[in-house]
C-alpha cells in the first residue's frame, strides 16, 4: 500500500512544522548523498530553517571543487546571505563556462 497524498501548504502548528522540517531535511540530505554515491555526482545542499539556521551537505568532491574558488572572507561566508550569494555566482559562472 502506498502513502496517502498530503496537501502542500504551510503547517500552522509550530511544533509539527519543526518535526516535519527535521524529517524532510534528513530525507533530502539522504537523497543528495545517494545521488552523489550512485552517480558519482558533485552534490551540494543548502537549507535554511524558518529561524535562519543553516544546514548544509556536500559530497567530498564538491568541497574540493568549491574551496579553491572561495573569494569571500570567512566573516562574509559565515553569514547565510554571503554563502548563498557566493554559491549563486559560483554556479552561474560555472554554467556559463560549460
Amino acid at each position: 500500500m502506498g502513502r496517502g497524498k498530503i496537501e502542500i501548504k504551510r503547517i500552522e502548528n509550530s511544533s509539527n512544522r519543526q518535526v516535519t522540517f527535521a524529517k524532510r531535511r534528513a530525507g533530502l540530505v539522504k537523497k543528495a548523498r545517494e545521488i552523489g554515491v550512485l552517480c558519482d555526482a558533485e552534490v551540494g545542499v543548502v537549507i535554511f530553517s524558518s529561524a535562519g539556521k543553516l544546514y548544509d551537505f556536500w559530497t567530498p568532491k564538491t568541497t574540493l571543487v568549491v574551496l579553491p574558488f572561495l573569494p569571500l572572507s570567512p566573516s562574509v561566508l559565515a553569514s547565510s546571505q554571503g554563502l548563498c550569494f557566493f554559491f549563486f555566482f559560483f554556479f552561474l559562472n560555472r554554467s556559463r563556462s560549460s
